[in-house]
């Protein structure tokens, strides 16, 4: 059975696009019966850019939200948060004394911030390094990730493969890559990629009238009702496409060709899509955000089943360098 480890970070709501790009996906891997699945919120990691004590604490628990509402089973997988685990940042200071710097410093986390370095913490120049901890320290065989993601997933295989070097052990197993490279982009209500830095997401959780303001925001030209218009160049159509059934995506295709079907129209059917493909999704989160003690609870019981797996390879890491 091939342990399976991936997280996501907590750095706001999770929107369209972390529901179709990752959560969805990162729940039908871990419902593989082959797949021993770990999934956990990387809250360590977000607080490189958020400092805020309640926004932290809120983003972590809509994202736990978001995940169960979607369908991840606290009972079948490992659900947790890495910051209910301190092994992984013990881990991270082992991992980092057998890290050379230039590794470091040639991350594209690092690197694409570079020219900007009094904006730079210790944490962001880190990042690569906990990752790898995040991972090692479970033992994980495969971990998915995005495109932009597959330098640090290289770095772990060479910390791990340096540190079981250096101690003669094979203390980490040595993880592979799972690379969709078919994944999913989802535009954004301004046509690029739907992202919280942008600003320019749906959020399928919002109030129906949150989020119809959302939808009725998504930018589109400025042609009339009457004339004629290009479903393959439109935003509203883009999302519809990735939702909707073929036979619903061929008939919002034709009103577009036919004329007199305006944008509006357009965006009322796709806000009416959204709040039918995802009434349960939409349901199940807003049950959990007036019950929080079950996401606590959820979240607690993935950490008791991780912890058994951390304090065994952190006692095995402490052994190889003569700590115990």
């Amino acid at each position: 059975m091939a342990r399976i480890l991936t997280g996501i970070q907590t750095s706001g709501r999770q929107h369209l696009g972390n529901v179709l790009g990752a959560i969805k996906p990162a729940i039908d891997l871990a419902n593989k019966k082959d797949n021993d699945a770990f999934l956990f919120i990387a809250d360590l990691h977000s607080l490189t850019t958020v400092k805020e004590k309640e926004m932290r604490k809120e983003n972590l628990t809509v994202t736990a939200a978001a995940w169960i509402a979607c369908g991840l089973d606290p009972n079948e997988v490992v659900f947790y948060a890495q910051s209910d685990l301190p092994q992984c940042a013990e881990l991270t200071w082992y991992l980092n004394c057998f890290t050379p710097f230039p590794m470091l410093a040639n991350a594209h986390s690092f690197k694409d911030k570079s020219d900007r370095l009094s904006d730079i913490n210790a944490g962001l120049f880190d990042y690569p390094v906990l990752m790898a901890s995040d991972i090692l320290l479970y033992q994980a065989h495969k971990v998915p990730v995005g495109k932009d993601q597959r330098q640090h997933l290289e770095m772990t295989r060479d910390i791990a493969k340096a540190f079981n070097h250096h101690v003669k052990e094979d203390v980490f197993v040595i993880p592979e890559s799972i690379i969709d490279e078919a994944v999913m982009t989802i535009p954004g209500t301004d046509g690029q990629k739907m992202s919280k830095s942008y600003g320019n997401v749906i959020d399928i959780f919002l109030p129906e009238k949150q989020l119809k303001k959302q939808v009725m925001s998504i930018i589109t030209d400025s042609l009339s009702i009457e004339e004629e218009k290009d479903p393959n160049s439109c935003n509203v159509m883009n999302i519809y496409r990735l939702i909707a059934s073929n036979d619903s995506i061929k008939e919002m295709e034709n009103n577009y060709r036919s004329g007199g079907y305006g944008y509006g129209h357009a965006k009322i059917a796709l806000y009416e899509l959204l709040l039918e493909k995802f009434s349960e999704e939409r349901r199940r989160f807003d049950a959990l955000m007036k019950n929080r003690n079950e996401i606590k609870d959820a979240l607690r019981l993935g950490a008791s089943k991780a912890r058994l797996i951390a304090d065994e390879t952190l006692r095995k890491v402490k052994s190889s360098l003569g700590y115990v």
